[in-house]
């Protein structure tokens, strides 16, 4: 290797590692300071830290958003999953048409797509104007927002698209050699489906099970525009102290505790969808 070549390869990955790594330090600098008065005291402690694990209230709003943020990446697995399933089973022309459409909302843009559910979800939204016309409900219910329930459905209603492609990507790579040979020794679509498809297609949905709970437990908008007062989640608890309260150290910190979980996530993650902790059975 040239020594031209080794300084360029050097110098993108120190900038590649800086770009990653320096907004971490400075966060891991942040959370070991203070506020006092409205002033930053850059003495080194573990304050924030002591005060976020021994408040209840932020231990309580990090396990609702935790558990919330699991919904949210159950439900996008299910419904990621039948869709993609529908999908892959289609025709060539068909299938990669309806592909495309479900990857136009990822190009729209985040706020665009939250104030549409506040049109959807809303009094005079289209949900309720659809129960009424059924004749379910005599009039508008204002349970469809600002509250937990909506944020649940924005959320899956803006990340769902993340488990249809990962899910569609692992069905794509099934051999339909494998799934021909399984028929013609004898196996029925249901145990074709249970023995070969699913384990096959099983590491990139929960790849996109991944994408879905890293992105609801960090969000802030969803909770803040269709969440209302009864939407206090742990993005907006970061948010508030970033902004609001103007406590970068404390935001810093729950910034911090928010990050290892979705590490932990990831690591999680990438140990399910690696196919060798599986054991398929025979067909």
């Amino acid at each position: 290797m040239s020594r031209a070549l080794l300084i360029w390869r050097s110098a993108i990955w120190l900038l590649l590692l800086g770009a990653v790594l320096a907004p971490i330090a400075a966060f891991l600098a942040y959370g070991l300071f203070s506020v006092e008065e409205g002033q930053i005291i850059y003495d080194l402690s573990l304050k924030n830290y002591a005060e976020v694990f021994g408040d209840p209230v932020y231990r309580s709003v990090l396990s609702k958003t935790i558990l919330i943020a699991a919904q949210v990446s159950g439900l996008c697995f299910v419904l990621g999953y039948v869709v993609a399933l529908y999908i892959w089973r289609r025709g060539t022309l068909l299938k990669y048409t309806l592909i495309f459409i479900v990857a136009i909302p990822l190009m729209m843009s985040y706020v665009i797509k939250i104030y549409s559910m506040r049109g959807l979800l809303g009094h005079t939204g289209f949900l309720n104007q659809i129960l009424i016309w059924l004749g379910l409900i005599d009039e508008p219910l204002s349970a469809f927002l600002f509250n937990l329930t909506a944020v649940r459905m924005t959320l899956v209603f803006a990340l769902v698209p993340f488990c249809i492609l990962t899910t569609f990507v692992g069905l794509e790579r099934i051999p339909a050699a494998t799934i021909n040979a399984a028929r013609d020794l004898g196996a029925s679509s249901t145990r074709i489906f249970w023995k070969i498809i699913l384990p096959l297609s099983l590491p990139s949905a929960i790849v996109g099970v991944m994408f879905t709970f890293v992105l609801s437990v960090g969000d802030f908008l969803a909770p803040e525009l269709v969440g209302g007062v009864n939407g206090l989640t742990y993005g907006r608890l970061i948010f508030s102290q970033f902004g609001i309260a103007f406590n970068w150290p404390l935001g810093a910190a729950l910034s911090l505790i928010l990050m290892v979980i979705s590490f932990a996530v990831i690591a999680l993650a990438g140990w399910l969808s690696n196919p060798r902790w599986m054991r398929g059975g025979a067909v």
